[in-house]
């Protein structure tokens, strides 16, 4: 047949152009054509980044320039030496101890704040009632959706000296307890409050995770006479694996963020020995007191901080078999 006397150059000639037709680039045009609705939606939300996270991010230069308002910022001289701010912030005495302070929060923010978003999700999932369900989730969704500048009014009515708490403390006979007042018992209702405002909302990656579980899963455990607790242990809680270490790689990236609106929504002269924050630090030296370079610095060498972190807890949970976040 006539097919069959194609010369070899035309063969190749045929392959080359199927070639091209499938490259990378043509293969993401076709994407895009086909799904140009999604990419539409998506425009917003990369306008948004944009501007409010990227357009920013010119500011970082503070860092190495003797600022002059007058000039600006890009017409203000350069450091000399160049990173002689961030050598003024890592030296300065209370560096230390708002550093310590912030891993300490943190800390215990992650210690008792990251298990319990886990724990009521496995707890709603094991409820059969759904008004009831339903209606305990919307409470506890609620806070979220609420800033802290309205909830840091309703947390001093409720733990105040003369408070809600205190109130029925004092009616048994007992002393009140200075939640607001002193490092230690405000610390504790940071971490606290921190809980109740974000527990309900972080339950929904969670919810998520269960959902996709097979339930035949659940089924043959039954039917093998496994009880509420072992399947809970052995069915559960692996199928909550991936979203479990992919919060807890980025929870770890930000050990270096214990909640500036919480914070400073809260707090007062009398507790910042103990309370005050990197933020809370770098908020008083630039917008207050003016030293602009100085709490730039201060704010990329913790950025900078985050950043190795992130990319270390990543590398150990995959060493550890777990889901990285790349």
């Amino acid at each position: 047949m006539r097919w069959m006397t194609l010369s070899k150059g035309k063969i190749n000639a045929i392959k080359s152009s199927e070639t091209v037709i499938k490259t990378p680039f043509n293969t993401k045009m076709s994407m895009m054509r086909k799904y140009w609705m999604l990419y539409l939606l998506f425009i917003p939300c990369a306008v948004f980044l944009l501007v409010f996270n990227y357009a920013p991010m010119y500011g970082v230069i503070l860092a190495l320039k003797e600022f002059s308002p007058r000039l600006g910022i890009f017409s203000s001289g350069w450091a000399d030496p160049l990173f002689v701010h961030f050598k003024e912030a890592i030296s300065n005495p209370k560096f230390l101890s708002v550093t310590l302070n912030t891993l300490y929060i943190s800390l215990l923010r992650i210690i008792f704040g990251f298990p319990a978003p886990i724990i009521l999700a496995v707890l709603f999932n094991e409820v059969r009632h759904n008004v009831y369900k339903r209606t305990i989730q919307a409470i506890a969704y609620l806070p979220h959706f609420l800033s802290w500048v309205i909830l840091a009014g309703m947390v001093k009515m409720i733990f105040a000296g003369d408070g809600m708490i205190n109130t029925v403390i004092e009616n048994l006979g007992l002393t009140a307890l200075p939640f607001l007042t002193q490092g230690d018992w405000f610390i504790f209702t940071i971490v606290f409050t921190n809980i109740w405002k974000t527990i309900g909302f972080s339950t929904i990656i969670y919810m998520a995770a269960i959902a996709g579980i097979d339930q035949e899963q659940y089924q043959a455990a039954t039917i093998d006479g496994a009880n509420r607790w072992q399947r809970i242990k052995y069915i559960t809680t692996p199928g909550m694996g991936i979203a479990i270490s992919i919060n807890l790689i980025l929870t770890l990236s930000g050990i270096l963020d214990a909640g500036f609106d919480q914070i400073f929504n809260l707090y007062s002269p009398v507790v910042y020995e103990q309370a005050d924050i990197i933020d809370t630090y770098v908020y008083r030296m630039g917008v207050v007191a003016g030293n602009y370079e100085f709490s730039t610095a201060l704010g990329l060498a913790k950025s900078f901080v985050a950043f190795i972190l992130i990319v270390l807890t990543n590398k150990i949970i995959t060493k550890l078999g777990g889901e990285g976040v790349w």
